[in-house]
C-alpha cells in the first residue's frame, strides 16, 4: 500500500512539475476547457434557480366542474368520490374541492362591479361546482392525461360544463421538455469538445517528452508508471477548469442579478440568481475531471500503446 501511494505520489508531482514548466499552454487549454464548460454550467445554474419558478407556473391546472343548476345539494355532493376515482383511474392525483352555489356567489359580490348586476338578477344564478386541483406537468406526454378526465368528468350525471385550459400547461411542459433536451445535447457536444482538448493536450506533452520517455523504457519503466503522470495532468486539467468554469458564472451572477432585481422589484418579487449549492458544484468539478482523465488516457492510449 505504501508503495503504492509513493508511486501517486511521484506521478503526482512530475504532472505538477511539467505544469510549471509548461504554464502558458497549461492555462490556455485550461481557459478553453473552462470557456466550453462554462455554458452547461450557467445552463444548469439557469435551471436550478428557475426550478422553483416553474414549479410555481406549471402548477396544478385546475379542472372546474359546474354542475347544473337544478342539481339537488346530495347528487351534487355524491359526485366527489366519482371524481376522484376518474382521477384515479387515469393514474393522476390532485385534491377535488366543492365550491357550493352560496359561496360563489359570496366571492362574486365582493367584487367591485359586480354587486349591483346580481342584486339586479334577484335570484342566485351559479350552480354548484367542483375544483379540481391536478399535480404540475412536466412533459408533453403527462399533459395529454387532461383529455380523457375531461371527457369522462363531462359523462358524469348532472355535470354542465367541464372547463380546462390545457392549452398552457401543454406548451409550457413541451417548452421545459425542449430546454432540458437542448442542455443535456450541448452538454454532451461541450464533454466531446474538453476530451478532445485534454486528448490534443497530452498529445503535445507526449511529444515535448518523448526522449525522456524512451529512456524511461530502456531502464525497464512499466506502461502504468509512464502512463500515470499524463492522467494526473489531464485530471488536473479538468478539475482546474471546472473550477474556473463555476467562479466565472457566479461572478457572471452579480450583475445580472442587478438587472434582474430592478425587473423583480416591479413585480414585488424577491428573485434572484444563486450560484450552484455545494452538491452541483462538486458534481461539476467530479464530471470535468472524469472528462480531463478520459481525454488524458485516450491520447495516452493511442501515442504510447506500443513500445519502441
Amino acid at each position: 500500500m505504501r508503495a503504492w501511494l509513493r508511486q501517486h505520489r511521484a506521478a503526482l508531482r512530475d504532472a505538477l512539475a511539467h505544469v510549471r514548466r509548461a504554464k502558458g499552454s497549461f492555462c490556455l487549454n485550461l481557459l478553453v476547457i473552462a470557456i466550453a464548460l462554462a455554458l452547461p454550467v450557467a445552463g444548469v445554474t439557469l435551471g436550478q434557480n428557475l426550478q422553483p419558478v416553474t414549479r410555481n407556473l406549471a402548477v396544478e391546472p385546475a379542472i372546474s366542474v359546474f354542475l347544473t343548476v337544478d342539481t339537488p345539494r346530495t347528487a351534487a355532493s355524491a359526485l366527489a368520490p366519482l371524481l376522484r376515482g376518474i382521477l384515479q383511474a387515469n393514474h393522476s392525483r390532485g385534491q377535488v374541492t366543492f365550491v357550493a352555489r352560496e359561496a360563489a356567489l359570496r366571492s362574486l359580490q365582493e367584487k367591485n362591479g359586480v354587486a349591483e348586476a346580481l342584486d339586479a338578477l334577484g335570484a342566485n344564478p351559479l350552480p354548484d361546482a367542483y375544483v379540481v386541483s391536478l399535480e404540475s406537468f412536466d412533459s408533453t406526454a403527462a399533459a395529454g392525461v387532461l383529455d380523457p378526465i375531461v371527457a369522462q368528468m363531462t359523462a358524469l350525471p348532472g355535470v354542465e360544463q367541464v372547463q380546462v385550459d390545457s392549452a398552457w400547461v401543454r406548451r409550457l411542459a413541451a417548452m421545459l421538455h425542449v430546454l432540458r433536451v437542448g442542455l443535456m445535447l450541448l452538454v454532451a457536444t461541450l464533454a466531446v469538445v474538453v476530451v478532445a482538448v485534454a486528448f490534443n493536450t497530452i498529445r503535445l506533452q507526449v511529444m515535448t517528452q518523448h526522449e525522456e520517455i524512451g529512456v524511461a523504457r530502456l531502464v525497464g519503466a512499466t506502461d502504468r508508471f509512464i502512463y500515470r503522470p499524463f492522467y494526473y495532468t489531464g485530471a488536473l486539467l479538468g478539475v482546474c477548469a471546472g473550477a474556473v468554469a463555476l467562479a466565472g458564472v457566479a461572478l457572471a451572477l452579480q450583475p445580472l442579478n442587478q438587472a434582474i432585481g430592478e425587473f423583480a422589484r416591479l413585480y414585488a418579487s424577491p428573485f434572484r440568481l444563486l450560484p450552484l449549492d455545494p452538491i452541483g458544484s462538486f458534481a461539476v468539478l467530479a464530471a470535468s475531471t472524469v472528462l480531463g482523465l478520459t481525454g488524458s488516457a485516450l491520447s495516452v492510449r493511442r501515442h504510447l500503446a506500443q513500445p519502441e
